[in-house]
């Protein structure tokens, strides 16, 4: 498969570049030859200049858009794909730091394309980020649910790009949590998700904040044993599950568990207010959205272990 190379120094070339290009399946930009690719690709980015962006849109004004936004931010490295087969291709042979999709593709949608990734081993922790004038719920949230570091709306503002680019270098950069009576090496947290991907997520950001040990459970009912059996420094839970929701399962750890004073954090796309409101009536500790950044979550649990 042929990658079309531009020459460092050309960014002013882009503009004509992407008019060209996007008649292809896909093109790269800024980057010199094989070997570059494999030394960005193997680096941890630790700015938006190191950071290597595969964009994932089929209209060619939009992507002119989103390129010229991703280069105002500060980002050098990056290739453009029109749909989804192309976009896996791509990641296969040249692994991206970053896939930033639209929800509708010629071949697939946003959704179905995240799901390829977090099923494919060697694509599965590829960070992922929706743009799309989409707001209905059944087509949002099952991209919330694959674990994603942004979803931002068609037309965006440069600002929630940019924090939504350093929301992503943080998750590979992460800030310690600073506890003053505890080790996070040492907390042991019950994770709480009937989403496997939304788990696998999860773990990810509490792997990235030092901690190790998450003990997984399904859905409220399976979570209810371990409870009984196994002590946590705390518990993260979704809200929308099985056989017992997230609502129930803090009820059951409040009223009837041996934890009834554990801190209790719910991350979850539930958008019903009043929903939300008689889980905080339950007695959660915290509430955090889908998607949600590591400043957040580190803030929340560092105000939720400071408690104790």
């Amino acid at each position: 498969m042929h990658f079309p190379v531009v020459e460092k120094g050309s960014r002013d070339l882009y503009q004509a570049m992407v008019t060209e290009s996007l008649a292809k399946s896909f093109f790269t930009a800024k980057l010199i030859n094989t070997y570059d690719y494999r030394l960005i690709c193997s680096m941890t980015p630790k700015s938006l200049a190191e950071l290597y962006v595969l964009l994932v849109e089929p209209s060619q004004p939009q992507a002119k858009y989103i390129l010229k936004q991703l280069i105002a931010a500060g980002v050098a490295n990056y290739e453009v794909a029109k749909d989804g087969q192309s976009a896996l291709a791509a990641m296969h042979m040249y692994r991206p730091n970053l896939v930033i999709s639209s929800m509708y593709l010629p071949d697939m949608t946003g959704s179905d394309l995240v799901y390829a990734m977090r099923n494919d081993e060697d694509l599965r922790d590829i960070f992922f980020m929706l743009i799309s004038s989409e707001t209905g719920f059944e087509m949002i949230d099952p991209v919330r649910q694959a674990g994603v570091t942004a979803i931002l709306p068609k037309p965006f503002e440069s600002d929630q790009l940019k924090r939504a680019l350093f929301n992503t270098l943080d998750m590979f950069n992460p800030k310690s949590l600073e506890l003053e009576k505890l080790n996070a090496e040492d907390l042991k947290v019950l994770l709480v998700d009937d989403s496997l991907t939304a788990r696998n997520h999860i773990k990810r950001v509490l792997a990235s904040l030092g901690i190790d040990n998450v003990i997984e459970a399904d859905d409220g009912a399976s979570a209810v044993p371990l409870l009984e059996e196994q002590f946590f420094d705390f518990v993260v839970t979704d809200y929308n599950m099985p056989k017992m929701d997230g609502k129930a399962l803090i009820e059951h750890i409040r009223n009837s568990s041996s934890q009834g004073s554990i801190p209790i954090l719910m991350v979850t796309s539930e958008g019903n207010l009043n929903n939300l409101a008689a889980v905080e009536q339950a007695g959660v500790s915290g509430i955090c959205d889908k998607p949600f950044e590591t400043d957040t979550v580190r803030a929340m649990i560092q105000n939720m272990l400071s408690d104790i």
